[in-house]
């Protein structure tokens, strides 16, 4: 049925009014912002009329059709094609939670992955002639009742004193129950909000332990402590074993990752909440965890009681599991009643980065290189001094096959490889061996040294995830030319 003109006698005035089709909803669509969530308008069905100029890389979108209801509206409507950046009017449809929203690249928007959410919404195109109809300008469109919709706030930076990105990884096994799940949750959600979560601030996302360990939200989904607080509600118990450290490994290998928001240059940090004991071997996940550099904090709650610890595989499981057994890693609180007054203490230590030496990389993820001089002007005294140096050095770092790697040159006008790379992945095998060398005596010529230390040392591990160094170790001035191949060593490791 097409629109009819009415014409109204008023007192002095004919009005023409234009009467809407039979079956059509609202005349004036909502305004919103560029930031609107889903879950800030809650109607079954609205058309909205999104601004244009929205930032794409500020848009927050989880799904693909169908998005969580924490998605910006027009990051989603831009996502699926029913407007472009310039804006413009989409109508929005309310529909059930669910889980496993997909990430999706479209349209210039990278829309990410998230576990479950408790409301979804999806979005079609909006009717233009509506708005044409009425003659209002998009700018200056309005809620039906006359109220402004309340405006989302802008991304807050957080607390820079506190930089660190951080896995909670809480307890969903029957061990806890899902009364004391929920208030497990309560306290994580005070913890992260009294952390100061923003853009520049700590980052944070949960892991849930159970039978399977589940990543429920990564570092890069939330910026915000209103969404964060959000995310933790909606996390379901899961229940079965609590396989603690079978979750505490698969956090540090798959959640710490460029991709899922990691920032370089910050702490890595995992919380572990514990209700009563692990159900599996937790001290080998620590060893995993801090050669991944990621300081491990364990809160236990509950410790178990005299008729339990038959059943404790090992009484000592805070002290071998976190990154240093000194108390500072470790948290204990009777129970999960009256728990408010635990937060502050753990927020403290969570922003004391100082501390935490565990997830600086340079102490896990580096190949060092020592080229040692063995000139005649060293002598055989000092070249022990040299040694001892090497030795305290190597003394500093977690070395394994999957940590630190440290090998060792020895040059006069010659070089002699002392043990490259691949050769130890023990720290005390790397400490007897350097003890070992043998002092060869002769001219010094350190440029060719560094060039074949590059060649054939560094050649070998070119494809190694580890950032290289190369430590040179001498007396005095070399024979021949050093600014050469040292500027050529420092672009074959870009």
């Amino acid at each position: 049925m097409s629109a009819a003109w009415i014409p109204v006698l008023c007192l002095g005035v004919c009005l023409l009014l234009l009467l809407e089709p039979a079956g059509s909803e609202g005349a004036v669509p909502i305004a919103i912002t560029c930031s609107t969530r889903g879950l800030d308008i809650r109607k079954e069905k609205v058309d909205v009329l999104c601004p244009g100029g929205c930032p794409l890389e500020e848009f927050s979108v989880f799904g693909n059709i169908v998005y969580a209801s924490v998605s910006s509206i027009c990051g989603a409507a831009v996502h699926r094609g029913v407007i472009s950046n310039s804006g413009g009017p989409v109508r929005v449809y309310s529909l059930p939670g669910r889980e496993n929203y997909s990430s999706v690249d479209a349209n210039g928007i990278q829309s990410q992955t998230l576990s479950r959410w408790s409301a979804s919404f999806t979005v079609t195109k909006g009717k233009s002639g509506t708005q044409e109809a009425t003659g209002l300008a998009v700018s200056t469109a309005r809620p039906p009742t006359g109220k402004r919709l309340k405006k989302t706030p802008e991304k807050k930076t957080g607390n820079k004193d506190c930089k660190a990105d951080i896995a909670f990884l809480i307890d969903g096994s029957f061990n806890i129950g899902q009364r004391r799940f929920n208030l497990q949750k309560n306290f994580v959600g005070k913890v992260a909000l009294m952390l100061g979560i923003g853009t520049e601030g700590p980052h944070v996302g949960l892991v849930q332990a159970s039978e399977h360990p589940k990543i429920e939200f990564y570092l890069k989904n939330f910026t915000s402590a209103k969404d964060v607080l959000f995310a933790i509600k909606e996390v379901g118990f899961r229940g079965g074993n609590s396989n603690t450290g079978k979750a505490l490994k698969h956090t540090a290998q798959k959640f710490f990752t460029s991709d899922a928001g990691v920032r370089k240059g910050i702490p890595k940090v995992v919380v572990v909440f514990i209700d009563g004991w692990p159900s599996d071997d937790i001290e080998e996940a620590g060893i995993v965890a801090r050669e991944f550099g990621v300081n491990v904090f364990i809160v236990s709650v509950a410790k178990p009681i005299p008729e339990e610890l038959g059943m404790v595989q090992d009484v000592a499981f805070v002290d071998k599991a976190v990154c240093r057994s000194n108390g500072f890693f470790s948290y204990h609180m009777p129970n999960w009643f009256g728990t408010t007054k635990y937060v502050k203490p753990l927020v403290q230590k969570l922003c004391s980065h100082e501390q935490m030496m565990c997830s600086k990389t340079c102490y896990n993820s580096v190949n060092i290189a020592f080229l040692i001089d063995g000139s005649s002007s060293v002598g055989d005294s000092n070249f022990r001094l040299m040694l001892e140096f090497v030795s305290n050095i190597a003394k500093t770092f977690e070395i394994s096959d999957i940590g630190a790697k440290i090998a060792a040159v020895q040059f006069t006008y010659d070089q002699r490889t002392e043990f490259s790379f691949t050769d130890y992945n023990t720290k005390e095998n790397v400490l007897a061996v350097i003890r070992n060398i043998r002092y060869m005596s002769g001219g010094t010529a350190t440029g060719d040294a560094i060039s074949f230390t590059v060649r054939n040392v560094f050649g070998p591990v070119r494809e190694s995830p580890n950032k290289n160094f190369l430590v040179i170790v001498t007396d005095g001035q070399s024979y021949d030319d050093v600014r050469g191949p040292a500027a050529a060593a420092h672009d074959a490791a870009k």
